[in-house]
């Protein structure tokens, strides 16, 4: 195995408030005992939503946190008793935007974190041009456009670019795509899956189900700092066979979300329910037999509420019911 982890545990101190002067000290536990496995090529993902525990487990495998008990290996290194072994096998990408110099071009800046990676003269040059093509800059003409005047996908490719300097054979990648427009994401994700196939093994966190399943060799979901389930996307989607997928789109919700959420919560065997300016998504998973009873419902109460429903659709479950299934909420619940 190339990434192995082991009973990963932390936790951070935080203070509330309580009144004007009082502050209560309370200790949140980010990971609870996270254990998983990558394979040696694999492209593998961490799924799960806002505050799950994804970037703290990446952090430390990546040696920027230290866990509070548990352990973790890459490549047969302890990422705690030898993280400097870590780092030279290990490219990270936590952030698009972090770290680069915006008076600086694209090609200023490999050229720069090259240096200090221990690269110099011609073999920086052209590692760095070859990584300009790799990630497509050059061919949009931007390796030489100043930082500042990147776009984010311009930015999301500079970022891959500078984790893949040193050729390190393990790639984590915190959220790689987010915020792109759907062409950018597409390239990246092409990107990755070709990488995978020259043999690099990629640790990759995301909470959008529909990159996991088009880019994930197998999948870990995490919630609430455990991990609830491992498997391909085949395997994991097993675990739904039988069940009923349905969305409803109507008009916005406001305020009468969370009467929503607990009037369909006892018919359903998960719900999601995600919000915008224009609309609402209502998804949940329900037993065949609990079908008809969960719709009329939702829609009943819809129209008591005064919002109107836009569409309605049933079908086979997808991974994202998976995800819903089996931590009980989704994105934006």
């Amino acid at each position: 195995m190339t990434i192995v982890v082991r009973n990963l545990v932390k936790r951070y101190v935080t203070f509330e408030r309580r009144g004007f002067l009082r502050r209560v000290r309370r200790v949140v536990e980010a990971l609870r005992g996270v254990s998983f496995e990558v394979r040696k090529g694999e492209v593998f993902g961490l799924l799960g939503p806002n505050g799950a525990g994804k970037t703290t487990t990446v952090k430390i495998i990546t040696t920027l946190l230290l866990p509070d008990d548990g352990r973790a290996w890459v490549e047969g290194y302890d990422v705690v008793e030898e993280p400097r072994r870590v780092r030279e096998v290990v490219g990270a990408m936590l952030s698009v935007e972090r770290g680069f110099f915006w008076k600086l071009t694209g090609r200023e800046n490999l050229l720069y974190f090259g240096m200090l990676r221990g690269l110099s003269g011609r073999e920086l040059r052209k590692r760095v041009d070859e990584l300009l093509e790799l990630v497509g800059l050059k061919q949009m003409g931007a390796a030489d456009k100043l930082f500042e005047e990147y776009s984010l996908g311009m930015r999301a490719r500079l970022a891959l670019a500078r984790a893949l300097l040193h050729d390190p054979s393990v790639l984590v990648l915190d959220e790689p795509t987010l915020g792109l427009d759907p062409a950018s994401a597409r390239d990246v994700r092409k990107l990755l899956r070709d990488l995978a196939r020259e043999g690099k093994t990629i640790l990759l966190t995301t909470h959008n189900m529909f990159e996991a399943e088009i880019v994930c060799d197998r999948v870990a979901i995490i919630d609430r700092g455990r991990i609830v389930a491992v498997g391909t996307v085949p395997e994991l989607k097993r675990k739904v066979v039988g069940k009923t997928s349905i969305t409803i789109v109507s008009t916005p919700l406001g305020n009468a979300k969370s009467l929503v959420e607990r009037s369909l919560s006892s018919l359903t065997l998960g719900l999601s329910i995600e919000q915008s300016d224009n609309d609402a998504r209502i998804r949940f998973v329900v037993d065949p037999e609990n079908e008809e009873r969960a719709l009329s419902t939702a829609i009943e109460l819809l129209a008591k509420l005064g919002a109107r429903v836009r569409s309605v659709r049933v079908e086979e479950p997808t991974l994202e019911d998976v995800f819903i299934l089996l931590t009980k909420r989704g994105e934006g619940t």
